[in-house]
């Protein structure tokens, strides 16, 4: 017994609809049941009441007319013969007192309506009452003439008094019942065609007004295929899907600017890692072309830990300046010593002159390997354009620090200026250098992060001058 709630808990769950549509359609085809039967039974019962108060004024209207024949001048009592005796005499009783004067010859005075009858007269007041003798009979009496002595105590009647004669009628309620179940039954039907009717228009109102939900969810489904720009927003719609698609709207926006700061991410690592991973590529090929000395060795793996160190430095760097996001990164470095660090790299061309000039005494506030990465891909650009020179130039600043990145190279055309920091963008992709266009974007990003900036010279000529500007440690 006790697993019984449970059982019907689980199978009111598993019937209980699916959809959207059929939970507000039993919800609307419940309340509306609610409602048609707390009107049917209210409309019955005024029916019922009705057609009662019209069987008992029927009843006292005959009562009156028979009472009209009853003599309670004299005494006895005596019923007066009348031409249509026949008519009044049927289903009538007549007492005087207590006295039956006369009765249906269908109702005996033993009969179980006849002493229903009796004790309707017996009270002596207007009073209605029911018996089932086969069918349903209602009985109304109806006090005739003046008050007689010696009666006992009846209910609104002075002790000792009462109506010198009464008449009882009867009438079968058959015709009135079969009328109210006839009622009853038309309510019924009309109930179940009303509910019928409002679900199905239910069914309908609401899937009309999910059309624009299914449209946009099958829109999402073609968006997410195709990686569209489209917005929900637009169309016509009502305020409320109106609202939920500029929410969504709102919610793309936040999803394809996550997706795109990973994909920058993901580019910014490869580029960046490349030159490590390709001094340890041509490490390991130059030390298997031959047999090397025990010096030579030592010295490739020295420069293999460094580029896998250079390697794990990138990393930490682009991903908690990812994860600190435009906060400013707290440290500070010697900037001459890490400019040092870098020309010392073995990736600069050895038909390059490479020079960093500067005071010593200068000190950036920002990490030394974040400084690094910031420095590194201007470097690695004028590296590779430059035609005989590349110059590290650090200088102080009122506020801060300023590094200069100075070559000869052909410099950048003035039409692909306003270009130069989006990322993935070259001024001339087929120029047989590699290269992703990710560098610039990311120096600037990562000097950002710390407070500062990375510019380009314009007015510089001949070849290219990009400045990073540091807040002074």
């Amino acid at each position: 017994m006790s697993a019984l709630p449970g059982l019907l808990a689980a199978a009111a769950r598993r019937c209980r609809p699916r959809t959207l549509r059929g939970r507000l359609s039993l919800i609307a085809l419940t309340t509306a049941a609610l409602v048609m039967v707390i009107l049917t039974v209210v409309f019955n019962t005024i029916v019922r009441q009705r057609l009662q108060q019209q069987a008992d004024n029927e009843l006292h209207a005959r009562a009156g007319a028979v009472a009209a024949t009853v003599d309670t001048r004299h005494h006895p009592v005596r019923v007066l013969e009348t031409p249509s005796d026949a008519a009044l005499d049927t289903n009538v009783w007549i007492y005087a007192g207590t006295r039956l004067l006369e009765h249906p010859v269908s109702a005996p005075p033993g009969d179980t309506v006849t002493r229903t009858a009796t004790g309707l007269a017996a009270h002596g007041g207007k009073r209605c009452a029911e018996v089932t003798a086969g069918d349903r009979i209602r009985l109304c009496a109806e006090p005739v003439g003046g008050v007689r002595a010696g009666a006992g105590p009846v209910g609104g009647v002075r002790p000792g008094a009462g109506p010198a004669a009464v008449v009882v009628t009867a009438m079968d309620l058959a015709p009135y019942h079969s009328s109210a179940d006839t009622l009853l039954i038309a309510s019924l039907a009309l109930d179940a065609g009303v509910l019928a009717c409002t679900y199905v228009l239910t069914r309908l109102a609401v899937g009309r007004a999910l059309r624009p939900v299914r449209a946009m969810t099958e829109q999402a489904t073609r968006w997410s295929v195709v990686a569209s720009e489209q917005r929900f927003g637009a169309g016509d719609r009502p305020v409320e899907l109106t609202r939920l698609g500029a929410s969504l709207d709102e919610l793309l926006d936040r999803i394809r600017a996550v997706l795109r700061h990973e994909q920058q991410l993901t580019r910014e690592l490869s580029h960046e890692l490349r030159n490590p991973l390709a001094r340890i590529t041509a490490e390991l090929d130059w030390w298997q072309a031959r047999p090397r000395s025990t010096a030579e060795t030592r010295a490739t793996h020295a420069s293999i830990a460094d580029a896998a160190t250079s390697m794990r430095t990138i990393c930490e760097t682009v991903l908690d300046d990812a994860r600190a996001g435009a906060h400013l990164v707290p440290g500070t470095s010697d900037v001459m010593a890490v400019l040092r660090r870098l020309a010392a790299r073995p990736e600069a061309p050895g038909k390059t002159t490479l020079t960093v000039s500067g005071p010593d005494t200068l000190v950036a506030g920002a990490p030394a390997a974040l400084l690094e990465r910031i420095v590194a891909p201007l470097l690695d650009n004028a590296l590779r354009y430059a035609r005989t020179r590349v110059a590290l130039r650090v200088s102080p600043e009122p506020d801060g620090v300023r590094v200069a990145i100075v070559d000869d190279g052909p410099g950048v055309p003035a039409a692909f200026t306003a270009h130069l920091f989006q990322p993935g963008r070259r001024a001339d992709p087929g120029d047989g250098h590699g290269g992703a266009g990710l560098g610039l974007p990311l120096a600037r990003r990562l000097a950002r992060s710390a407070g500062g900036e990375v510019t380009h010279d314009p007015g510089h000529t001949p070849g290219t001058r990009f400045v990073v500007s540091l807040p002074a440690g």
